[in-house]
């Protein structure tokens, strides 16, 4: 028989759960305190250049299963740009491509990583000699940090700030002394080892807010219920079903999601119940820290490159994207927008706009001679402070499972216990678990979670 349900939380993985839910015929209320729903992943109108921007650049890789899953679930797919090829600029604008060829996995990169020059051969030798410590397995989390294990692998100076630490810090948002080896290994055997599919990389055509908004119309055209502006303040168990008080409404329903950050549910607790299991839970949300990301918008009156997009190694950017060839709404006009990525920024939080603004003209000189010419129409930065969670080593220990402390009361976001690090992916997944949860209290057992891409190739004989 349809349940009901009211899902906490607008972001990802309240949307991931909500719409697995309602497609699955039960009564789904989301509320969302925020006026829009995205979470983190959203979009806005910046009150100084009248340009809608998101609040931080959002990738996906072909890997991503579930969210393409769930994109697929709201016919978005066609809104991703994705590329197979990964282009390292050299200050003075040299470039090396990564590309997949016909060979088998995990040797479909062979060639170009050979060919690259931003490597030299004895870092090529070594990036080798690391990947190959992660080609048997995925190791467990421990308290070993990929910095260490750098080390171990004796990675010279200069492979480790060229290879391993622009693709680490773009996938897990963190320097690799605070990253665990286990999700260091997830990333580089899914997105590198497995299959030229997982490596692929997708970036959204149109803002995030847009994207996400369609989960809205998803969910009332089956019956659900979204309210935005609804904060949830307060929580009773009565006959049982879960009442959920917000400011100006009261909402009853058989079950709960709480698809909340990490601190927002902290803030929680004291609304909630009582007991040994929610003392423990509030114990280890003590334990999570955020890492931030901070993203440089900078609209030229022409075109300064041809690139899509690009890693810019030596330098504090670490990545380029250049709007106006991904985003179809862009693509009219002369002038160009570039968005400029720099992850794990925590040296960034406590600099003004425009020196942040200095900083970045300064290094994409020394990459773009066309920006000599090139007149800076407008500017502006975001810093997102709480962007991701930090994946330091040991973290598994401490995410929850979807099962909550509180009989009918489900976890999810992306900190909780996915397998997954701090990504778009994982808050899917974590929509999904809570979703399946629900399904096996409500003695139906329905399976959400679709599964990983499989290796391809030799590594269907290496796994």
């Amino acid at each position: 028989m349809p349940r009901s349900v009211t899902i906490v939380g607008g972001g990802v993985a309240g949307l991931a759960a909500a719409c697995a839910l309602s497609d699955s015929g039960h009564r789904v209320r989301l509320l969302e305190r925020r006026p829009y729903v995205g979470g983190r992943a959203s979009s806005y109108e910046h009150p100084g250049t009248g340009e809608v921007i998101d609040n931080c650049q959002h990738i996906l890789l072909g890997c991503c299963t579930n969210l393409i899953d769930f994109y697929r679930r709201l016919g978005v797919l066609d809104s991703i740009f994705w590329s197979g090829t990964v282009t390292f600029l050299e200050p003075g604008g040299r470039r090396s491509t990564l590309a997949p060829s016909a060979m088998p996995a995990p040797l479909h990169t062979a060639w170009s990583f050979l060919a690259a020059k931003c490597f030299t051969f004895s870092d090529k030798l070594a990036i080798a000699r690391g990947i190959r410590g992660f080609m048997r397995e995925t190791p467990a989390d421990s308290e070993e940090s990929f910095a260490q294990w750098l080390a171990r692998y004796r990675q010279p100076e200069r492979a480790v700030r060229r290879f391993w630490t622009p693709v680490l810090a773009s996938a897990l948002n963190e320097d690799p002394k605070n990253i665990s080896v286990r999700y260091a290994a997830k990333v580089f055997r899914e997105a590198f080892l497995f299959s030229a599919e997982g490596g692929r990389m997708g970036i959204p055509r149109i803002p995030l807010s847009e994207l996400y908004s369609r989960a809205i119309q998803y969910i009332e055209a089956r019956g659900g219920e979204v309210y935005l502006r609804a904060s949830a303040g307060r929580f009773e168990h009565s006959v049982n079903q879960w009442v959920v008080h917000s400011e100006a409404n009261v909402y009853a329903s058989d079950s709960v999601v709480l698809a909340l950050s990490f601190e927002a549910l902290a803030a929680l607790l004291p609304a909630l119940p009582q007991n040994s299991e929610a003392e423990k839970l509030g114990a280890n949300l003590a334990g999570f820290r955020h890492s931030p990301i901070t993203s440089v918008h900078l609209w030229f009156d022409r075109e300064i490159t041809d690139l899509t997009h690009a890693a810019l190694l030596d330098t504090t950017i670490q990545w380029l994207y250049n709007k106006s060839k991904i985003q179809a709404a862009r693509q009219q006009g002369a002038g160009s927008y570039v968005e400029l990525v720099i992850s794990a920024s925590k040296a960034l939080v406590s600099m003004q706009r425009q020196q942040i603004i200095d900083l970045a003209m300064r290094e994409l000189a020394g990459f773009f001679p066309e920006l000599k010419g090139a007149k800076l129409l407008k500017a502006a930065v975001t810093k997102e402070v709480r962007a991701t969670y930090s994946i330091r080593p040991g973290l598994d220990s401490i995410r929850p499972e979807a099962q909550s402390p509180w009989p009918g009361i489900y976890l999810a976001g992306d900190w909780t216990a996915t397998g997954w690090p701090s990504t778009m992916e994982s808050g899917v997944r974590s929509g999904y678990l809570a979703a399946e949860a629900f399904t096996r209290d409500s003695s139906e057992a329905r399976k959400f979670l679709v599964p990983d891409l499989p290796p391809t190739g030799l590594m269907r004989f290496l796994k």
